[in-house]
């Protein structure tokens, strides 16, 4: 009886060892592929505050501070559009190079800047690397990670993105101090150092599997799985999941019949629910305000009443900070908690955060109290965001595309989020002269009381699910919508689809 209870232990312990260091593989992959999102985060904050020193260097009209900082949007649309296609040609992991390439440059353009223009060639340069890398990392590990880990994996992106962003708040107030002809150089060019990994990066992380069986390349396919699980029963099962779920299967020829343009363009009834989903999510991220508090949040408090700029750059790390905090909180609990409670949770403290902020700035002018209570609303607002909107928006739109339509709906969702973004970014200076500060905020918090409404009514739960599974979620199927569609549901669906070749 000893020797036996010895034998369950030591198994036990094995297993579980075995887990471990799977888990670890799969955590070590999203790290090295999220590293591009530490530049482009570093891009977006850095330009908060050195676009003070800029705007006094070179003498930039608004409108040129305008466009300095929304082109960074719009031109990310150009990569964007072309992402999905080349993650379908190049494969995810040499567009995750081709993604580092375009950031850096952009970023050195920046930093060796004589002029305005050349400002611009280095922000457009940067721009197209963005376009791309919003949509390739959460898609590239999406399409890695194992169903129960998942989420919480594809959410290492907007971790280190917001790690980046506080990075660039730090490096504002790091040199601010310098001359104003060479900070703002100095804060521009510093972040592209830790990017750098990504090159001896490219040399570890492996190809997605995905992308392998969509190439026909099944055998490279089945060896990238067993890296992650040695357990070859297991990785032969979802092997077949995924070609079945690509259409290249014996018995399937979607993918082969239908060209995936047609589907996007011309969408079948699943589809299209499948297009609400990803791109709702998208542009609610961006409405609801996130990029002009980013960006602009010196001139919020400006407008409350701080005048000093070190003590601007102090908070803004402060809110920096929150934003980190809080999507590191989100990632731990994403995959235990599931996806809809964390969008809850985070669209409703967005929605009464920002009808606070617009209050205090239409309601009780200027003063310590009006400024103390402007920075909790901001540190308030980006940590719900950071809790629901800002990781999950990624999340949801790498799991609800089935593989045929994967790399170009999400790309195409990329393109919604930055024709978002830039249409806030650029419209915010205006905005505020015309309706006030508060009166902006208060537009931001109706739209964010819709994303309430969206997340309710359509989007679905898909905690725990294989990628292969929440294509199932949208058919017309009985319970397919709501979020207590289980296992075992999904298992069924799947098997009646591979009767009837869906």
């Amino acid at each position: 009886m000893e020797s036996e209870h010895s034998e369950n232990f030591y198994e036990a312990l094995t297993e579980h060892q075995g887990e471990r260091s799977r888990i670890s593989k799969y955590v070590a992959y999203t790290i090295f592929a999220s590293l591009n999102q530490l530049l482009l985060g570093y891009n977006v904050g850095v330009m908060s505050g050195a676009i003070i020193f800029i705007q006094e260097d070179l003498k930039i009209t608004d409108v040129q501070q305008e466009i300095l900082v929304g082109i960074f949007g719009i031109v990310s649309l150009l990569g964007s559009l072309v992402g999905g296609r080349t993650s379908d040609l190049l494969g995810r992991k040499w567009t995750l190079a081709l993604t580092a390439l375009l950031l850096q440059l952009g970023s050195a353009t920046m930093a060796v800047a004589p002029s305005f223009l050349i400002l611009i060639v280095g922000r457009v340069l940067s721009g197209v690397g963005m376009g791309i890398a919003v949509m390739i990392a959460p898609m590239y590990i999406a399409e890695i990670s194992p169903a129960d880990a998942r989420g919480s994996l594809t959410s290492f992106p907007e971790v280190f993105v917001n790690v980046g962003i506080l990075l660039g708040y730090v490096s504002n107030y790091a040199f601010s101090g310098l001359s104003v002809h060479i900070n703002w150089k100095i804060m521009l060019g510093v972040g592209i150092l830790p990017s750098l990994l990504i090159w001896f990066a490219l040399l570890i992380i492996p190809e997605s599997p995905r992308w392998l069986v969509m190439q026909n390349r099944v055998e490279e396919a089945r060896s990238v799985l067993l890296k992650t699980d040695e357990n070859e029963a297991d990785v032969d099962e979802r092997l077949t999941e995924i070609q079945e779920a690509a259409g290249i299967s014996d018995d399937v020829d979607r993918y082969a019949k239908k060209s995936v343009l047609r589907e996007l363009l011309i969408p079948s009834t699943s589809v299209r629910r499948m297009l609400v989903v990803g791109l709702g999510i998208q542009a609610f991220q961006q409405m609801t305000g996130i990029d002009t508090v980013v960006y602009y949040s010196p001139e919020i408090f400006k407008d409350a009443g701080i005048e000093n700029n070190s003590i601007l750059l102090v908070i803004t790390v402060a809110v920096g900070v929150t934003k980190t905090a809080f999507v590191i909180v989100s990632t731990f609990l994403i995959d235990k908690l599931g996806r809809k409670p964390l969008l809850y949770a985070g669209t409703i403290g967005m929605t009464l955060s920002l009808l606070t902020l617009g209050s205090t700035l239409a309601l009780l002018g200027k003063g310590q109290g009006v400024i103390a209570l402007a920075i909790l609303c901001v540190c308030v607002y980006v940590a719900f965001f950071s809790l629901g909107l800002g990781p999950l928006c990624s999340v949801v739109t790498s799991e609800v595309f089935p593989l045929r339509l994967r790399a170009q709906a999400s790309a195409l969702g990329a393109v919604v989020n930055r024709l978002c973004s830039a249409f806030v970014t650029m419209s915010y200076l205006s905005l505020a002269q015309k309706v006030t500060v508060s009166g902006t905020f208060f537009i931001y918090a109706a739209l964010s009381a819709l994303s309430v409404l969206f997340v309710h009514t359509l989007v679905p739960e898909t905690k725990g699910k294989s990628l292969e599974h929440v294509e199932f979620l949208f058919q017309d199927q009985p319970d397919c919508h709501g979020s207590k569609m289980g296992t075992e549901d999904s298992e069924h669906l799947v098997q009646k689809a591979r009767v009837t070749g869906a």
